[in-house]
Protein backbone atom coordinates (compact mmCIF):
# COMPACT_ATOMS: atom_id res chain seq x y z
CA UNK A 1 0.00 0.00 0.00
CA UNK A 2 1.09 3.57 -0.80
CA UNK A 3 -0.28 6.66 1.49
CA UNK A 4 -0.73 10.24 -0.19
CA UNK A 5 -0.65 12.25 2.74
CA UNK A 6 -0.21 11.86 6.62
CA UNK A 7 -1.76 14.50 9.03
CA UNK A 8 -0.28 13.40 12.91
CA UNK A 9 -2.37 16.88 14.31
CA UNK A 10 -6.10 16.53 12.57
CA UNK A 11 -9.41 18.58 13.51
CA UNK A 12 -11.24 18.53 10.29
CA UNK A 13 -11.62 14.72 9.46
CA UNK A 14 -13.53 13.56 11.98
CA UNK A 15 -14.64 14.60 15.37
CA UNK A 16 -12.36 15.73 18.06
CA UNK A 17 -7.93 15.93 17.58
CA UNK A 18 -6.92 12.68 14.94
CA UNK A 19 -4.21 11.30 13.19
CA UNK A 20 -5.11 11.22 8.94
CA UNK A 21 -4.27 9.01 6.87
CA UNK A 22 -4.57 9.38 3.21
CA UNK A 23 -4.16 6.25 1.45
CA UNK A 24 -3.74 6.08 -2.60
CA UNK A 25 -5.64 4.07 -4.95
CA UNK A 26 -9.20 4.41 -5.61
CA UNK A 27 -10.95 2.59 -8.67
CA UNK A 28 -14.09 5.13 -8.08
CA UNK A 29 -12.96 7.98 -9.38
CA UNK A 30 -15.81 10.19 -8.56
CA UNK A 31 -16.29 13.38 -10.65
CA UNK A 32 -15.79 16.35 -8.62
CA UNK A 33 -13.66 14.32 -6.24
CA UNK A 34 -11.05 17.04 -4.17
CA UNK A 35 -8.66 14.37 -3.88
CA UNK A 36 -7.44 13.19 -7.24
CA UNK A 37 -4.11 13.51 -6.42
CA UNK A 38 -4.69 9.92 -4.48
CA UNK A 39 -6.28 8.08 -7.21
CA UNK A 40 -3.14 5.77 -8.79
CA UNK A 41 -2.17 2.88 -6.42
CA UNK A 42 1.69 4.18 -7.11
CA UNK A 43 1.00 7.70 -6.39
CA UNK A 44 2.72 8.85 -2.77
CA UNK A 45 4.91 6.93 -0.68
CA UNK A 46 5.23 3.49 0.62
CA UNK A 47 3.30 2.37 3.54
CA UNK A 48 5.85 0.90 5.70
CA UNK A 49 6.47 -0.37 9.41
CA UNK A 50 8.14 2.67 10.14
CA UNK A 51 5.16 4.93 9.23
CA UNK A 52 2.73 2.46 11.23
CA UNK A 53 4.51 2.49 14.24
CA UNK A 54 4.64 6.42 14.05
CA UNK A 55 0.86 6.24 13.98
CA UNK A 56 0.26 4.31 17.25
CA UNK A 57 3.43 6.54 18.87
CA UNK A 58 1.13 9.79 17.74
CA UNK A 59 -2.15 7.50 18.70
CA UNK A 60 -0.84 7.15 22.56
CA UNK A 61 1.21 10.25 22.75
CA UNK A 62 0.05 12.03 25.96
CA UNK A 63 1.71 15.55 25.19
CA UNK A 64 -1.63 16.16 21.87
CA UNK A 65 -4.52 13.50 23.17
CA UNK A 66 -5.84 12.59 19.87
CA UNK A 67 -9.84 10.87 20.05
CA UNK A 68 -8.75 8.41 16.99
CA UNK A 69 -7.77 7.59 13.46
CA UNK A 70 -8.89 8.82 10.46
CA UNK A 71 -8.65 6.53 7.43
CA UNK A 72 -9.76 8.19 3.48
CA UNK A 73 -7.85 8.55 0.11
CA UNK A 74 -8.34 7.10 -2.42
CA UNK A 75 -10.15 4.13 -0.67
CA UNK A 76 -8.64 2.72 2.30
CA UNK A 77 -10.99 -0.25 1.19
CA UNK A 78 -9.16 -0.55 -2.62
CA UNK A 79 -8.35 -4.08 -2.49
CA UNK A 80 -4.77 -3.95 -2.97
CA UNK A 81 -4.94 -1.36 0.49
CA UNK A 82 -6.89 -3.87 2.24
CA UNK A 83 -4.11 -6.21 4.20
CA UNK A 84 -2.11 -3.37 5.16
CA UNK A 85 -5.34 -1.30 6.58
CA UNK A 86 -6.53 -4.32 8.72
CA UNK A 87 -3.00 -4.92 10.02
CA UNK A 88 -3.30 -1.05 11.33
CA UNK A 89 -6.87 -1.39 12.57
CA UNK A 90 -5.64 -4.35 14.75
CA UNK A 91 -2.62 -2.68 16.05
CA UNK A 92 -5.00 0.25 16.95
CA UNK A 93 -7.73 -1.96 18.64
CA UNK A 94 -4.34 -3.86 20.45
CA UNK A 95 -2.21 -1.05 21.38
CA UNK A 96 -4.38 2.68 21.28
CA UNK A 97 -7.41 1.88 23.95
CA UNK A 98 -9.95 4.10 23.85
CA UNK A 99 -9.10 5.55 20.41
CA UNK A 100 -12.16 5.10 17.51
CA UNK A 101 -11.61 4.62 13.90
CA UNK A 102 -13.19 6.60 11.26
CA UNK A 103 -12.88 5.31 7.38
CA UNK A 104 -14.55 6.91 4.10
CA UNK A 105 -14.79 4.83 1.21
CA UNK A 106 -16.78 5.06 -2.31
CA UNK A 107 -18.05 1.56 -1.35
CA UNK A 108 -20.98 0.74 -0.23
CA UNK A 109 -21.45 -1.12 3.27
CA UNK A 110 -23.51 -3.95 1.58
CA UNK A 111 -21.38 -4.34 -1.39
CA UNK A 112 -18.61 -4.97 0.60
CA UNK A 113 -16.48 -8.41 0.10
CA UNK A 114 -15.38 -10.76 3.20
CA UNK A 115 -12.11 -9.17 3.59
CA UNK A 116 -13.00 -5.61 3.28
CA UNK A 117 -15.92 -6.33 5.82
CA UNK A 118 -13.18 -7.58 8.29
CA UNK A 119 -11.94 -3.77 8.44
CA UNK A 120 -15.44 -2.97 8.78
CA UNK A 121 -15.66 -4.56 11.75
CA UNK A 122 -13.06 -3.04 13.17
CA UNK A 123 -13.84 -0.05 12.72
CA UNK A 124 -16.25 2.62 14.64
CA UNK A 125 -17.56 4.91 12.48
CA UNK A 126 -17.71 3.86 8.04
CA UNK A 127 -19.03 6.91 5.46
CA UNK A 128 -19.70 5.32 2.26
CA UNK A 129 -20.91 5.96 -0.72
CA UNK A 130 -19.42 7.72 -3.87
CA UNK A 131 -19.40 11.61 -3.99
CA UNK A 132 -21.81 12.28 -6.58
CA UNK A 133 -21.01 16.30 -7.66
CA UNK A 134 -25.40 16.10 -8.21
CA UNK A 135 -25.79 16.13 -4.77
CA UNK A 136 -23.22 18.11 -3.30
CA UNK A 137 -23.86 19.78 0.07
CA UNK A 138 -21.46 21.71 2.03
CA UNK A 139 -23.16 21.94 4.72
CA UNK A 140 -23.52 18.62 5.48
CA UNK A 141 -21.03 17.24 8.19
CA UNK A 142 -18.43 14.49 7.68
CA UNK A 143 -19.67 14.08 4.00
CA UNK A 144 -19.76 15.85 0.45
CA UNK A 145 -22.64 14.81 -0.82
CA UNK A 146 -26.31 13.57 -0.07
CA UNK A 147 -26.21 10.28 -0.98
CA UNK A 148 -23.51 8.94 0.98
CA UNK A 149 -24.35 7.66 4.34
CA UNK A 150 -22.76 7.68 8.00
CA UNK A 151 -22.78 4.55 9.57
CA UNK A 152 -22.25 4.24 13.58
CA UNK A 153 -21.52 0.73 14.64
CA UNK A 154 -19.70 1.78 17.84
CA UNK A 155 -21.53 4.69 19.64
CA UNK A 156 -20.55 6.82 22.03
CA UNK A 157 -21.44 9.72 24.10
CA UNK A 158 -19.82 12.50 21.92
CA UNK A 159 -21.10 10.90 18.23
Amino acid sequence: MNYHNYYPVDIVNGPGTRVTLFVSGCVHQCKGCYNQSTWRLDAGHPFTQEMEDKIISDLNDTRIKRRGLSLSGGDPLHPQNVAAVLKLVKRVHQECVGKDIWLWSGYLLSELTPEQQQVANLIDVMVDGKYEQAQRNPSLVWKGSENQVIHYFKLDSDN
